[in-house]
């Protein structure tokens, strides 16, 4: 199964077009969903997901119109927003239990078994009675997954959803992803590099609601070979080098701004050859999409 969007288009009454023509074709899979905050991509999994309609465009998942046949796609569909709200006092299996009844599942010894196999998966079972409101951050986003598999979900979106987890809940969030993209397509929207770079063998960046970049995140750091350069240089004289090369990015290393700059040769002494990483292809292509 594979998820065909075309030429989807969404400008709000504010006149921020928040998508832009944008196409893709995503496989089953892990697929990244890469681009910075505003760039669009909550836009386009609000309209996948049902939630908003778009101005002009298609996507088809298999051979159904996801934008017009909505309910077939709801049945299909597993999602985790971003902002994932729950009831104050319920606990989880109540809260599972309900889900299950919304998307259909009326058999009460079916549901019971469903919400006990979830908690399971999710490594919740031993929390179940306990409300999901008094759960971790962690805990939270791995009960969002639980509630997106029900119904055996063909197509599952997640958006932003290691933002603010500790490393080892993000490490288990990771492990729990991973296994779900096996068999069904799974888009993970983040602004997180590695999220994509440790999770997905396809991926878009997208930008200004424009989609800049296709493909696998192997293969787009590849095309970097030989043209990162690094420096450490002082405060004051990065003006000077923003003005002079193509610099992409910027840190603070040791109290000293460390930048990339993109380059087929070296650019001035002083600069070392550094190894791409996604990092570099992310800044690079946003770099060059902001001068079309």
């Amino acid at each position: 199964m594979q998820l065909t969007i075309q030429n989807l288009s969404k400008t709000y009454a504010n006149g921020v077009k928040a998508l832009d023509n944008v196409s893709l074709t995503i496989p089953t899979g892990m697929y990244g969903l890469l681009g910075q905050n505003g760039a669009g991509k909550s836009t386009l999994m609000r309209t996948l997901a049902t939630l908003q309609d778009a101005d002009s465009g298609s996507a088809q998942l298999a051979n159904i119109d996801v934008l017009k046949d909505k309910e077939t796609v709801r049945r299909m569909l597993g999602y985790l927003p971003q902002e994932f709200g729950v009831y104050p006092k319920v606990s989880s299996t109540d809260l599972l239990d309900h889900f299950a009844i919304l998307k259909g599942i009326t058999n009460g010894r079916e549901r019971k078994e469903l919400v006990e196999a979830l908690l399971h998966r999710v490594n919740l079972y031993e929390h179940r009675k306990k409300a999901v409101s008094s759960y971790s951050g962690g805990m939270k986003q791995r009960f969002g997954i639980a509630q997106a598999l029900i119904g055996d979900p063909k197509l599952i979106i997640v958006d932003e959803p290691t933002a603010g987890l500790d490393p080892g809940e993000r490490n288990r969030f990771y492990n729990l992803l991973s296994e779900i993209g096996e068999n069904v397509i799974v888009i993970l929207s983040t602004h997180i590099v590695q999220d994509v770079m440790e999770l997905c063998n396809n991926m878009a960046i997208i930008h200004q609601g424009r989609v800049l970049y296709g493909g696998s995140p192997q293969a787009a750091v590849k095309s970097l070979d030989g043209k990162i350069w690094a420096k450490s240089i002082s405060k004051a004289d990065l003006p000077t080098y923003q003005q002079t090369h193509t610099v992409i990015s910027n840190k603070l290393v040791a109290g000293k701004p460390l930048i990339h700059v993109l380059s087929e040769g070296r650019p001035s002494d002083g600069f070392e050859q550094a190894s791409p990483d996604l990092e570099d292809v992310f800044f690079s292509t946003i770099n060059a999409g902001a001068h079309v």
